[in-house]
Order: structure tokens, then sequence, then C-alpha cells
């Protein structure tokens, strides 16, 4: 794990693999850390050059300055043209979940230039709705995110996943009750104002994989067929028996996903 400073505040990353690969850098969901890329690291870093960081007030990233009142997509994904410039790239491979999507999708509406290849996962052009977002901003602030963990994890991880590791749902509980809940709070709020249903109209863009699964009540598979239309894309590949985050409950097929964009 390293560190760098930007904008005034500490973010965590890793940046690992040969320099002479192509750089892939991803972006995880609201409430978890880089943590959720390591069973994907032994395979991806045989073909590529592998960059992740901790969104804000997550993880060991410090938490959004006491100063500033919003978080916009456009921060967050500065964040990552600047660590890609830290690996001394112009272009990279992207691939995020949730709100890593939200991320991937802000780049591809206003840096599609940069992007080899975006994968989008388990996101949509609009998640959610302003005022459900807003009341859970207000609840995390008043109850915090250790108490609403116990209600928000289980959301995030298919039956599946969670049969074949039991203590899957208590380990991500106690990640997400150490985060900052401002952070965290702030980030509600700007999913709540995110829409791109109509940012990529006329826009070149690169090569994009949807990908979508049937156990996500987060961000179910119509979410991504609406993320597919509004990019022009084929349909989202929609993987039973998944929820939220393919990185942990099918990291090997999300490995082959992102092969087939390098080759």
């Amino acid at each position: 794990m390293t560190f760098c400073t930007h904008q005034g505040r500490t973010i965590s990353y890793r940046l690992l693999g040969q320099q002479n690969q192509p750089l892939l850098v991803l972006a995880h969901p609201l409430g978890m850390t880089q943590g959720i890329w390591d069973d994907m690291l032994p395979e991806l870093l045989g073909r590529f050059r592998v960059l992740t960081w901790d969104l804000p007030g997550h993880g060991a990233s410090s938490a959004w300055p006491d100063g500033c009142d919003a978080i916009e997509a456009e921060d967050l994904a500065q964040e990552a043209l600047m660590l890609a410039g830290l690996a001394g790239v112009e272009q990279f491979h992207f691939a995020g979940t949730s709100i890593g999507g939200v991320i991937g999708q802000q780049l591809i509406s206003q840096h599609a230039d940069k992007l080899l290849s975006a994968t989008l996962t388990n996101t949509g052009p609009v998640i959610g709705t302003a005022d459900g977002w807003q009341q859970r901003s207000a609840m995390v602030m008043d109850k915090g995110l250790e108490a609403m963990a116990v209600d928000i994890v289980p959301r995030w991880f298919g039956p599946l996943a969670c049969q074949q590791q039991p203590a899957l749902i208590d380990g991500w509980r106690v990640q997400l009750g150490r985060t900052d809940r401002r952070s965290y709070a702030l980030l509600c709020e700007m999913l709540g104002r995110c829409n791109f249903t109509e940012a990529f109209k006329g826009k070149s863009l690169p090569p994009i994989k949807v990908i979508a699964g049937t156990d996500d009540v987060a961000t179910p598979p119509s979410s991504l067929e609406a993320l597919s239309s509004a990019l022009g894309v084929a349909a989202p590949l929609v993987w039973e028996n998944v929820g939220h985050v393919p990185a942990v409950e099918c990291p090997e097929r999300l490995v082959e996903v992102l092969a087939r964009q390098l080759s």
C-alpha cells in the first residue's frame, strides 16, 4: 500500500505489476475498499499492471475535507486520472463496480480519450432516487455506519456467496463500520445527483462491457440494461446467482471478461 496527497487529502493506493504491461484501474463500491480486488490480482497481474485505490474516508484514505460540503463524480474521476498519471501512462483500461461504475461513467462522458476500455458492473445511469440517497445520508450522520452496517451489508451479496463464505457479511460489516460517516454521506448525496442517461449521446466511446447479477437488489439487471441503452452498447452480461460485488462473488469470471477487453 502506498500513499499520495491530492487536493489536500491523503489517498491510499496500490500500483502492482510490470511497468511494460497495460494499466488497469479498478474502482470499488460504496462502503467497501480496494481489498475487494484481492482475489483477482494473481490472474490480473499476468496481463495488466493494476492500480487500485480507496475512496474518500474508505480503507486507509483520509476523509473528505471539512471545508468541502459536496463530492462530485468529477472529483473521483480526477482521482483516477491523477493516479494513472503517477503510473506514468496517458491511457488505461478501467473497471468499476457500483459507485466505481459511476466513476467509470464520468470518465467515459468527460475523458473518453483516456480510456482503452471500460468494464462497468452493478451500476446504472441513475442509481436509486435522490430522496432515498438523501435519507440514507441523514441516517448515516445520525446513527453512524457501525449501526447501519447491519442492514446495508446483507444487500451486497447473493445467497450463494453467503453460503460459500459464512463470515462474508460479518467481515464487511466490520469494515463498513470503520468508514468515515461524513465521507460516506456525501457520496450518498452525490449518487442522488448523478444522472448519465443523456451523457453519452454523440460521443466517441471506448470498448465497453456492462455486467449485472441476478441477485443484485441494489442495481438489478434492469439498471444495467438502462446503462447499456444509454451507452449504445451490447446488452449486459447477466450472471446467475451473483449479487452486487462480482469481484468478491465470482472473481474468476470477472478476470475472464477483463482479459478479453485487453485482447
